[in-house]
């Protein structure tokens, strides 16, 4: 059974870092590209990084550009974001979410492109 886990969540001040991680289990991550989105109290879930399967093509957010940074390790099965320069509005449930294609040169933002999900991660940054 595909299931991904995410991990590394938690209360930072601002302009600290935290490492988020994705475990895969039940399937390979060969032919998936993978998304991080997230979702703050009262607002839509939102796209803020992908990679494709082969990790050669990456996009952000606007908002995470240059503060964000998406990678992966498909023989541990896990996709990482290092969120640096955190600010108050970082804060939100993060998700992983899994996008099984055949172009390993592709990632895509929306969220209706994604058909895995992992539980979600809490990341508040506050001082």
């Amino acid at each position: 059974q595909l299931q991904l886990v995410e991990s590394g969540g938690g209360l930072m001040q601002p302009g600290g870092s935290l490492r988020l991680s994705c475990a895969a289990s039940g399937f390979t991550l060969d032919y998936y590209a993978i998304g991080w989105f997230r979702q703050a109290p009262g607002k839509e879930r939102e796209g803020v990084s992908c990679i494709s399967s082969s990790g050669g093509s990456t996009n952000y957010a606007d908002s995470v550009k240059g503060r964000f940074t998406i990678s992966r390790d498909n023989a541990k099965k896990t996709v990482y974001l290092q969120m640096d320069s955190l600010k108050p509005e970082d804060t939100a449930v993060y998700y992983c979410a899994a996008r099984q294609t055949f172009n390993r040169a592709l990632c895509v933002m929306p969220v209706y492109e994604y058909g895995y999900w992992g539980q979600g991660t809490q990341v508040t940054v506050s001082s």
